[in-house]
């Protein structure tokens, strides 16, 4: 039996049990987890903004080590320092066969299963497939990346959500040039991970924008040149105040939200690109006009785990992280325990902080 918060009905507060863990059978992976972030996607199944079969173990940005392994897993041994990846690749859909292995249509196919039972028998099912809410899951073994040798376990769990959806957004969504000016929109988690990404794409200016005052020592630890407080669409006029008039050329959307979606629409220059990031609710309808479409030239466009392959691109961060150029630590505001998850739900509705992190 292990500790685990779990979700047992959508809107519950997490419930902080044991749970009975099954052998890893063939081609899976049992992990005891270092550390866990808490990221906003929890928030969102939690509430039900986005769908999850429930009861269910939520967590799916963490790093650990293997405690065993099932038959035909040969490329891991017990001992080794793993990050766990929540949206493993089929490799046979559409979409991989684009090589657009964030949009595969399987991802999230485990998601349903059975994952573990609870002390009365009760099935509970891998929130986003990883259940790394616990302190040890068993996964699919193509849920599991070896951990980037020179990283910290515990830091390295951010590498599986915050910082390859903020690199990315930066680096393969919006594909940030040097010289060139950003706009981070929601200075959360995955925001500093985009602040931070925007600065080493060699952005001249990089404006954060957050409802919060509080946030703006974060952001300018992260690289931002300048900090603007969001609301009442001033931000709108601050930032292209800030570039003469034009708006910057790329504004990233991290908050989730309609209305930070169009004002960040509004930010960008005329033939510059707006990139949404961030998950919304089904009902938070942003509203465009035909002719500003056109006028504008802009593009607009959705980025999925910051259009990552984790398998390519979590030695890339490695290395930034190796050679100092990002910095995982300040992305963390907040270390809790299971029972300190709750906490730092509310912490994030509130808009307080970076990162909180599970440490076990």
């Amino acid at each position: 039996m292990v500790r685990a918060a779990v979700l047992t009905a959508i809107g519950s507060p997490l419930e902080i049990t044991e749970i009975a863990l099954p052998s890893p059978g063939p081609g899976r992976v049992r992990v005891r987890i270092a550390a866990a972030g808490v990221c906003h996607s929890d928030l969102s199944l939690a509430n039900g903004t986005l769908r999850l079969p429930v009861p269910a173990v939520l967590g799916h940005e963490a790093a650990g080590t293997v405690v065993s392994v099932g038959e035909g897993v040969d490329a891991l041994r017990p001992g080794d320092g793993v990050v766990l990846n929540w949206a493993p690749s089929c490799g046979r859909c559409h979409h991989c066969g684009l090589g657009e292995v964030w949009l595969c249509a399987q991802a999230l196919s485990g998601a349903a299963g059975k994952h573990a039972t609870t002390a009365d028998g009760t099935v509970l099912h891998p929130g986003l497939n990883v259940a790394a809410f616990a302190e040890e899951t068993v996964v699919d073994a193509r849920c599991v990346l070896p951990a980037p040798e020179g990283v910290p376990l515990a830091e390295a769990a951010l590498l599986g959500c915050a910082v390859l959806t903020g690199y990315g957004a930066v680096h393969r969504s919006a594909r940030v040039r040097a010289g060139e000016s950003v706009a981070v929109f929601g200075v959360g988690g995955v925001g500093l991970a985009t602040v931070q990404a925007a600065r080493i794409a060699g952005a001249a200016a990089i404006v954060a924008v957050d409802v919060s005052p509080a946030k703006e020592e974060l952001a300018r630890a992260a690289g931002a040149t300048e900090f603007v407080l969001a609301g009442e669409g001033r931000e709108v006029k601050e930032i292209r105040a800030l570039t003469g008039g034009q708006g910057v050329d790329v504004a990233i959307e991290c908050a989730g939200r309609a209305v930070a979606i169009r004002a960040a629409w509004d930010s960008t220059r005329r033939g510059g690109r707006t990139t949404v990031v961030g998950v919304g609710g089904i009902k938070d309808q942003v509203t465009f006009n035909a002719l500003e479409l056109f006028h504008s030239g802009r593009s607009l466009t959705g980025c999925v785990y910051g259009d990552s392959d984790p398998a390519r691109d979590l030695p890339v961060l490695a290395e930034h992280v190796r050679a100092g150029r990002l910095d995982l630590g300040a992305l963390v505001t907040r270390t809790v325990g299971l029972d300190g998850i709750e906490g730092a739900f509310e912490a994030m509705l509130r808009g307080e902080g970076g990162r909180a992190l599970v440490r076990f």
